[in-house]
């Protein structure tokens, strides 16, 4: 996973490097090397994230609005959901939650973060927090059932060529897991190839 976006700049660097490119095509060659340093430097951040859950290390709680950082969350992503024509919207009831906020922070970002980049232009993300329940729906592509079991596995990817030019990391479920995890949450996952996917992080 490391290795693949490194080849890509080291493969335009070197054809800088040799003078081989064209000087009006030097821009794509620069651009396509800021765009897999970028890929990189998530994948190192969903790693480091990973790793320090793995670790468990003890976190301060607090009390969590559920509901005010789900809006939170949604004002963070507006710009990357308005770029691929995506309406993003919370509802629901706040509910207070003694958790990590970081972690949930988190569930509630990754979760959305990929009902942006696979859903569709024109779809929209739903959030809707009510009593100990966090439910994310979408209008994207969809999960086929054979893959429903494995999606919250590291590196795990429905669909490589789609996962690559969306920039995902395949670690933001597994980050969603983990987290939850960690505050005894349950995770339900509903999807259906080409109609959306809900899932729901429920709270103990």
């Amino acid at each position: 996973e490391l290795k693949t976006p490194l080849q890509g700049i080291i493969g335009s660097a070197e054809l800088l490097e040799s003078g081989m490119v064209k000087t009006e095509d030097a821009p794509r060659f620069v651009g396509h090397i800021r765009k897999e340093a970028s890929r990189l430097v998530n994948l190192i951040e969903d790693i480091i994230r990973l790793s320090q859950l793995d670790e468990g290390v003890d976190l301060p709680k607090e009390n969590v609005d559920m509901l005010a950082l789900a809006e939170e969350v949604k004002t963070i992503l507006q710009p990357s959901a308005a770029q691929k024509n995506v309406g993003i919207s919370v509802s629901g009831e706040g509910f207070c939650l003694s958790g990590v906020r970081r972690l949930l922070y988190e569930i509630i970002y990754n979760l959305c973060d990929n009902a942006i980049k696979y859903n569709i232009p024109g779809g929209s993300v739903q959030i809707r927090v009510e009593q100990n329940k966090l439910i994310v729906s979408d209008t994207g592509i969809g999960i086929p059932a054979e893959h429903q079991d494995r999606v919250f596995e590291r590196f795990y990817r429905v669909d490589k060529s789609h996962s690559k030019q969306s920039g995902g990391t395949g670690l933001g479920l597994s980050i969603v897991k983990h987290a939850a995890a960690r505050h005894d949450a349950g995770l339900e996952l509903e999807s259906e190839a080409g109609k959306g996917t809900t899932i729901r992080a429920i709270f103990p």
